[in-house]
């Protein structure tokens, strides 16, 4: 398999990662009414904020739909306005919450702590990672050799390396240690371009599920990307952020339960499991074979999405649902591959690369580069 010199552009690849369209009303939201009505008055009793496009700001909805939910509010005596600011004839309404108001935020408060960004569906966060998948993704040999510039890799490692990168499947990459194994899966993680969307949280059930997590993704500002202005309002749905593709690298700390959603019973909010955070970008597990469970567990937990491109997520209540799983698998050990796990889980780590030691060409390379430097 020969790695591409560059990207032919397809319709299909065009498309890739466009922005999610902004609601332009409560319905295209895919929430209903009264749960976005807890979701205003708990965020105005948390941030005491008075003005409609303060609010928008925190709920990330736009003006107009922010001005319906205010409404709503009105007639329902939970919303009182306090009249506007200042004296120009452009100055904002102001509003507050009546006593009636504060006493709904708190029995909703009680439901769960979440309030600020506005979640989406989790159909709405499906058809956005289907979109921007990293399947629709192709590196390169500039864009390879661009990040591998550091390194010093055999031809026939690099030709291996590429093609396994560009599936969207899975690697294991094995050897003895202290070849650059950790080295490699940071450099495919750094290969992949583009801007994708991460949703703030997601929502099912009523239940609230946290995606987006700031020590994760690398959000992009204003200008940072590509054919979309982030200074518009209504260029493209604010519950989703604008990051570069995500890397999310684990070690021997690794353990089955970051597989599935974490519940935190105090706040009543779920936190997305590390493979759903890595959706559309690299997820790193290295060191493998040294974690609490067993290599063959891990595989065996993991095989299914791997292979179905789907995962499923349960709640406490017992309510399973299904999420894409599109995240490039990089398996990094230092231990046989035989001695990890069984046949059948060996077969399904699609490409499986030997970095082994280098031959005395590649060994005078890196010599003669490390002494420069």
């Amino acid at each position: 398999m020969v790695l591409p010199e560059q990207c032919s552009v397809s319709e299909d690849v065009s498309d890739r990662g466009r922005p999610p369209p902004a609601p332009t009303s409560i319905a295209g939201t895919g929430l209903e009414q009264g749960f976005l009505l807890d979701l205003l008055v708990k965020t105005i009793y948390r941030t005491g904020l008075e003005t409609a496009s303060d609010m928008s700001r925190a709920m990330k909805l736009p003006v107009p739909i922010v001005t319906t939910l205010i409404e709503a509010g009105q007639a329902l005596k939970t919303i009182e306005t306090l009249g506007q600011l200042g004296a120009s004839m452009t100055a904002e309404m102001r509003y507050t919450l009546t006593s009636k108001g504060r006493e709904w935020a708190l029995e909703a408060l009680e439901q769960s702590e979440y309030f600020g960004a506005t979640p989406v569906t989790v159909q709405t966060y499906s058809d956005q990672v289907t979109n921007q998948s990293i399947r629709r993704e192709t590196l390169t040999r500039p864009m390879l050799g661009h990040v591998f510039s550091e390194l010093t890799l055999s031809a026939n490692l690099m030709e291996q390396i590429g093609p396994a990168a560009n599936s969207g499947a899975s690697m294991l990459l094995y050897g003895p240690p202290g070849n650059g194994k950790s080295s490699i899966a940071e450099a495919i993680c750094a290969a992949f371009e583009g801007t994708i969307y991460f949703p703030h949280a997601l929502m099912i059930d009523k239940q609230i599920i946290t995606i987006y997590d700031p020590t994760v993704h690398h959000a992009i500002g204003a200008g940072e990307a590509e054919g979309i202005s982030l200074r518009r309002e209504n260029s493209y749905d604010r519950r989703f952020v604008p990051c570069r593709r995500p890397a999310v690298i684990t070690g021997g700390e690794f353990t089955l339960d970051r597989l599935d959603l974490a519940l935190n019973t105090i706040s009543q909010i779920y936190e997305a499991p590390m493979q759903m955070k890595a959706a559309g970008g690299v997820l790193v597990i290295d060191d493998f074979g040294r974690q609490r469970q067993s290599p063959q567990e891990l595989c065996n937990r993991l095989i299914i999405p791997l292979e179905n491109g789907t995962d499923y997520m349960a709640l406490q209540t017992g309510r399973k649902f299904e999420v894409p799983f599109d995240a490039l698998v990089v398996f990094s050990t230092n231990i046989a591959p035989k001695e990890l796990v069984d046949g059948a889980a060996l077969r399904r780590l699609r490409y499986k690369i030997l970095v082994d030691k280098p031959d005395r060409e590649t060994f005078i390379e890196i010599f003669a580069r490390t002494a420069k430097k």
